[in-house]
């Protein structure tokens, strides 16, 4: 499904990611895991679009996506990849529900069904009668939870999550694990997940480690 070849990534003088290549298949629970500074996340955020290597290629479905322009680029990634960050990275102003259709908005969906989908998701997901609230009034669990229903809105094939239950204490995390892969097995989708909780790690389908920007 994802191909990455030969990916190349400097800041400044250091380099960051040294001639990566790694395939993920349809379906595949992957992990990466590795110390700081391993280039665990600037993979991610290359596989995710979100930063473009200095050299090589990532193809998704056999697209070489790196070639898109920015327009084209942003409208393959609302429409194919959905994100989870350490932080859930929610809008304060916004409501839960307005906070998980927004994606589906930028789409171009209708608002009446852009609201219904985040309703659905948020609802399946336990948050139900979360929906006016706004994020600061939600437990960290909860807002993780909210933001893998915004991961989803658009039905990516593709959800990318960067360190998910770093700030979660150790139930939440237990919950957001079962979360991933009761996903996965519902809905077939691709998990590519940069973590360093080995529980999640040995759980998953396989497991990459990084070291100093290599695969090892």
């Amino acid at each position: 499904m994802i191909e990455v070849s030969h990916i190349n990534k400097s800041f400044d003088k250091l380099k960051v990611l040294n001639d990566v290549s790694l395939t993920i298949t349809d379906g595949e629970m992957l992990t990466i895991v590795g110390p700081s500074g391993a280039g665990k996340s600037t993979l991610l955020q290359i596989i995710g679009t979100l930063e473009r290597p200095d050299s090589g290629t990532v193809k998704f479905d056999g697209e070489d996506i790196t070639r898109l322009k920015e327009v084209k680029l942003a409208e393959f990634r609302n429409r194919n990849m959905g994100f989870v960050f350490q932080f859930h990275q929610l809008l304060p102003e916004f409501t839960l529900e307005e906070n998980v259709a927004l994606p589906s908005l930028i789409a171009g969906n209708k608002r009446a069904d852009a609201f219904n989908r985040a309703g659905r998701l948020l609802d399946e997901l336990g948050l139900g009668q979360r929906l006016n609230h706004r994020p600061s009034q939600l437990s960290g669990g909860e807002r993780q939870r909210a933001a893998v229903a915004r991961a989803l809105v658009n039905d990516p094939k593709v959800i990318l999550a960067d360190e998910p239950t770093g700030s979660l204490d150790s139930q939440n995390r237990a919950e957001l694990y079962k979360l991933f892969f009761d996903l996965r097995t519902a809905t077939g989708k691709t998990f590519i997940i940069v973590t360093h909780d080995d529980t999640l790690a040995l759980n998953s389908d396989r497991v990459i480690r990084m070291q100093d920007g290599f695969i090892l």
